[in-house]
């Protein structure tokens, strides 16, 4: 079999150890990883496995139906909360699964109902609140109406209670997550002297987890994080971390080339001195950021190489110096460590204005994937 030059490997082992680690801080709360948009380009089927045969959480959260599809295809049994809200003919096709789904309205809650009472099974329902976040969620007041209505509806049960935290990981957050933290537990208060207790409500998110203890109540649900990435670089580092990916390529061409040359479209490099560059079978087609452009750079043999130019759609040059010993077939590490140096996903994160979460999301399918 053809061994391919550009390769993502997933290090389950430390996606296990970084799960161990917030189970550590949260405590006896239960643990929901999301393993959506391919487990942040880490791979959502096989992440979800080594969750199911360690125990290393208790629940997945997806974003769509064909996510949880796709892992209930595979033979995952463990629970699974669509985040967002589904509508239309994917709420059948959750139901069929066993997904615990979100629900927001009135509406939400009627789509479900019908479906499970079609089918003959009771689904598990979580309201969720908008404490602030203005993105989908009930109204505060319209709690307790909404929780009386699936109690009063037959196919469906109460689940959760849950909101979303959007600034949970900065310092210049704080004031407002303990405000949305007071408002979901007056609501949860109300709805629960309304009907009785809610199974479980849940709040907190990587940003909470490292730095707010008091939204940690029955689940928490950790994502970035458990992946090896902290949330934002002014997050509290309460939890060590490991990272869970690295990527590699290999050199497929080297070459000198005079003071003043250029390298790449648009030739906005020049060469300052006579100089080597490496040619690495990677570019944005892969999902290596074109804005890494004559910013970013790689490492090879433990040495750090900056990028020559723009980065193309299949291909990077890096530019090695006047004397080099790089030579075809090298290992060139984009995310990871070769000797002392490393690159992480917050260092290519901060060159491209963005977070670590979009940089691992990029990586494509035509990028090999192997796990260890």
């Amino acid at each position: 079999m053809l061994a391919p030059p550009t390769l993502a490997t997933t290090r389950l082992d430390q996606i296990q150890a970084n799960l161990s680690a917030i189970r550590g801080r949260v405590g006896d709360r239960q643990v929901l990883v999301a393993v959506k948009a391919n487990a942040y380009g880490h791979g959502a089927v096989a992440v979800s496995q080594m969750i199911e045969a360690t125990g290393a959480a208790d629940w997945l959260g997806v974003a769509t139906v064909a996510e949880a599809l796709e892992l209930r295809a595979s033979d995952i049994e463990l629970p699974i909360l669509k985040l967002s809200v589904a509508r239309g003919p994917e709420v059948e096709a959750a139901v069929a699964a066993g997904v615990a789904l979100c629900v927001v309205d009135a509406a939400s809650i009627v789509e479900a109902a019908d479906a499970a009472v079609r089918q003959g099974v009771v689904a598990e329902l979580h309201l969720k609140i908008d404490t602030g976040m203005r993105r989908i969620g009930a109204e505060p007041l319209d709690a307790v109406r909404l929780a009386e209505m699936v109690d009063a509806t037959s196919g469906v049960r109460l689940g959760g209670l849950f909101s979303h935290l959007p600034v949970s990981d900065v310092p210049s957050g704080v004031e407002f997550t303990r405000a949305q933290t007071a408002l979901f537990a007056e609501v949860a208060a109300r709805v629960e002297t309304a009907r009785g207790p809610v199974p479980l409500k849940h709040l907190a998110n990587s940003g909470a987890v490292l730095g707010h203890p008091n939204t940690w109540l029955d689940l928490v649900r950790p994502g970035i994080m458990a992946y090896g990435a902290y949330p934002d670089p002014a997050a509290e580092r309460t939890v060590p971390l490991l990272p869970g990916l690295e990527w590699t390529s290999r050199v497929t061409f080297v070459k000198p080339i005079r003071a003043g040359e250029t390298v790449s479209y648009g030739r906005t490099w020049t060469a300052e001195r006579d100089t080597w560059i490496a040619t690495v079978p990677v570019g944005y087609g892969d999902g290596y950021s074109r804005l890494l452009s004559n910013r970013g750079r790689m490492l090879i043999g433990g040495r750090s190489y900056p990028i020559a130019g723009r980065v193309c759609m299949d291909q990077t040059m890096l530019d090695l110096g006047p004397e080099t010993d790089v030579a075809v077939g090298d290992e060139v590490v984009l995310i990871g460590r070769s000797g002392d140096e490393e690159i992480t996903t917050a260092e290519i994160a901060e060159l491209m204005g963005t977070i670590p979460y979009e940089v691992t999301c990029l990586i494509t399918q035509r990028v090999a994937r192997a796990y260890a």
